[in-house]
Parts: C-alpha cells; structure tokens; sequence
C-alpha cells in the first residue's frame, strides 16, 4: 500500500475475447503453456496469456495434452495493458 503497510492480494487475470489476429494450432507432444510463451512472446512467464486463452484446458499443469486445438493471443501488450488495468490499485 502507498502508506507502507504491505497486504496480500489476488491476481486478477483479464478475459481474453477472441481476436481477428489470434493464432490457432493443434498441440503436439511436448507442448507446454511456457514453451509457447517463450516460442511466441520471447517471454516463458508469460504462460498465463495462453492458459486464459484456453479456459477449457487444464491449468494444474503446464502441459498441454497432444492434440488438442490452442488459441494463442497475437497481441501481447494489449493483454498487458488490460491486465494492468484489473490489478491496479486493488
């Protein structure tokens, strides 16, 4: 907090509404949420963007069952500026 106490607090994590420029594959053995991360966004911490996406696949894991469909948000800064928005001054 601004006075100096410290508090705990929940992540709130933004809905991702489908986008005209969100790329779609099919999940291959191996895939994970931050190997896509890291291969999409050069930024392996980023996983929650694809987990949020992808409501339907499991999150107690990082890994992604072979074939299944994946949507993976293209624009990336959008995404962190509306997850900005949902966890400022919370």
């Amino acid at each position: 907090m601004k006075d100096g106490t410290l508090r705990k607090a929940t992540t709130v994590y933004p809905d991702l509404p489908a986008h005209p420029d969100d790329i779609y594959l099919i999940s291959t053995t191996g895939d994970r949420f931050d190997v896509l991360a890291s291969e999409f966004y050069q930024d392996s911490s980023l996983w929650w963007i694809i987990a949020s996406a992808n409501p339907s696949i499991s999150r107690d894991t990082l890994n992604i069952t072979p074939g299944v469909q994946i949507r993976i948000p293209f624009d990336k800064v959008r995404i962190l500026n509306l997850y900005s928005q949902v966890n400022t001054d919370r």
